[in-house]
């Protein structure tokens, strides 16, 4: 066996415009895939892609009913037209001085309205919510897809030599604003498209590190390293569209961080095109003591300094067993309890982050009761097993307040029933009951779905949102409840007529804290401004968040979302030190999407 092979894996069918063509302009995922209601009033779920697809869910309704007063005879109005939304849009203000030399490069480039559209937003609700309503501002002027790192070196020199914005795209799923263009800019906006390099360039299997193209969506690199019996085990909620780059750019987490690590601990090499020039690394060394480690200049500067082109990171063989659990705790308090107990005896479990608060248990929970048992689905049998389970187990436990987690165990199989035990005894010291291995695996798969509920809830005048922190674990039960009391209370008083969903979750787990996820969403009839009002309640609710005792993000950046608490975030002297790095490496500001600072 080659210690390393020059594989030069890459997905053949990726055309310039392939994502357009599968995904959504104005909404979450793929074009195929939908929460809908039927001719009968039943929601189902549409497309061929989850498991989920082509299923009947009659309970759903009755939940947005109950949850939210949301009826099928209050519907929004029907979102704009495509092709109304792309002729209304003003023609590009293009440098041509840059354009002509672009084609000389042989780089190709398109100032289509559709291909500048789509790239000119992520997935906050403010963005989707005026895209549905044919709202556009400013959007980047052209689109160029650099094939390789060379291209990307030439398009970054020509922006610089012809004054021209460059604001870096991958799968644009940012939930920060990053990928807005800034309305004062008077520049050319060039959106730097990098899904043409998504090639693994090399695997070196005596290391176990890979090199990649960092456009590569994150789960082809799974499937195409999966090819070779490897995996990175970086699987964030949003896999199916995210890059490799994107991870990098935010410092990211995925699902399976507590067998896997962060990005930051998968990284070993970073290769970054700046004004300035390219900045990578002379040594693939697992650690070195070098000064400041440079890479922390890369990984979370969310595009402000350059182009995240090719990372070399870690990778390991595809886990020879691996087995999924669940647990319902009779309440949160004994949950957390439990999670802070297994991440002290450093157990390498995955605790999925389908882990509800009393509140969304219950509303789950109650959904069940009306769902079709003939129904054969990975929603139904989820909350079927979990009746079935509270019908014959939790007799004493009140279904008010249960709670669950979802596990999943990888690895060498002996270590995996191992630690399933250890987690499983820990647990019953907390007072939870074995949920199933169905249950665990159901839970996990909704991971991909949930998103596209926002969507349905639009629909139906329903707006939401998810927003996360990290805290101390002695923070952790403090937090949750002051931040949603805080939001109950901050939408009663910006005048929101129906009780709000304002729940949580806990997900990655650290010795010293843990990482929380928010959620709320709330019914807006009757509000004449609703996307103020749901900014006004998040605000209220991240300056709760910080008060509490949380950090500004844990995973999902900053963007321009967030940076109007950046200084209270690292300090008046660590904003000193960013701008500095700002100031040397892009004195124009060429990469000028203005996030962060």
């Amino acid at each position: 066996m080659l210690d390393l092979v020059l594989v030069e894996l890459q997905l053949s069918h990726f055309g310039l415009s392939h994502l357009q063509e599968i995904m959504k302009w104005n909404g979450w995922g793929y074009s195929d895939s939908k929460f809908v209601y039927n001719k009968k009033g039943q929601a189902e779920f549409t497309g061929k892609r989850y498991k989920l697809s082509g299923m009947i869910i009659p309970g759903l309704k009755d939940w947005m009913e109950n949850t939210f007063g949301a009826t099928l005879q209050h519907k929004a109005a029907a979102t704009v037209s495509t092709v109304h939304v792309f002729q209304l849009l003003p023609p590009p203000t293009l440098n041509e001085a840059f354009v002509e030399e672009l084609k000389s490069t042989g780089v190709p480039f398109s100032a289509d309205a559709e291909d500048r559209v789509f790239r000119a937003h992520g997935h906050c609700l403010h963005e989707i919510f005026a895209l549905r309503e044919g709202k556009i501002g400013r959007v980047p002027d052209m689109v160029v897809w650099p094939n390789c790192h060379s291209d990307v070196v030439k398009i970054v020199e020509l922006a610089c030599k012809h004054n021209v914005c460059l604001i870096p795209y991958g799968g644009g799923t940012s939930v920060s604003s990053a990928l807005e263009c800034p309305p004062e800019e008077t520049r050319s906006i060039i959106s730097l498209d990098t899904s043409q390099m998504n090639r693994i360039l090399w695997i070196d299997e005596k290391n176990l590190t890979a090199h990649i193209e960092a456009g590569i969506i994150g789960q082809d690199l799974e499937n195409l390293l999966n090819e070779s019996g490897y995996c990175t085990g970086h699987e964030p909620d949003s896999m199916e569209f995210s890059s490799l780059g994107g991870w990098v750019a935010t410092r990211a987490s995925g699902m399976k961080k507590n067998i896997y690590g962060n990005i930051e601990d998968l990284v070993i090499r970073i290769k970054m095109v700046t004004p300035q020039g390219v900045i990578e690394k002379s040594c693939q060394g697992p650690r070195m003591s070098t000064g400041p480690d440079i890479h922390h200049f890369i990984m979370g500067s969310e595009g402000t300094l350059g182009v995240i082109t090719e990372v070399t990171m870690k990778i390991r063989p595809v886990p020879e067993y691996q087995k999924y659990g669940s647990v319902v705790f009779p309440n949160f308090e004994q949950g957390v309890a439990c999670l802070r107990e297994v991440a002290r005896q450093h157990l390498r479990c995955h605790y999925h982050h389908f882990f509800l608060s009393p509140d969304n248990f219950n509303l789950m929970f109650s959904t069940g009761h009306a769902l079709k048992p003939q129904v054969s689905s990975i929603f139904t049998s989820f909350l079927d097993g979990l009746k079935k389970f509270y019908i014959t187990k939790f007799k004493g436990f009140d279904p008010n307040r249960l709670c669950v987690a979802t596990l999943l165990f990888e690895g060498n199989r002996e270590k995996v029933l191992q630690h399933e035990k250890q987690v499983y005894d820990i647990a019953a010291k907390f007072g939870g009951l074995a949920a199933g291995e169905d249950n665990g695996q159901r839970g996990y798969m909704l991971t991909f779905v949930i998103a596209y509920l926002r969507d349905l809830g639009m629909d139906y005048f329903v707006i939401g949102e998810s927003f996360e922190t990290s805290v101390p674990w002695d923070r952790v039960l403090d937090i949750c409840r002051n931040v949603k009391a805080r939001i109950i209370h901050e939408c009663k008083d910006k005048g929101v007529q129906f009780p709000p969903l304002s729940t949580c979750r806990v997900t990655q787990t650290y010795d010293a804290g843990a990482c929380v996820y928010f959620y709320f969403a709330f019914n807006y009839r009757g509000l004449s401004d609703p996307v103020h009002v749901y900014e006004q309640v998040e605000h209220a609710a991240r300056e709760e968040i910080l008060a509490n005792g949380g950090s500004l993000s844990h995973h999902h950046g900053v963007g321009k979302l967030r940076k109007e608490w950046m200084r209270e975030a690292v300090s008046s002297v660590g904003m000193g030190m960013l701008q500095s790095v700002k100031d040397y490496v892009d004195p124009n500001n060429i990469f000028g999407s203005r996030n962060l600072l």
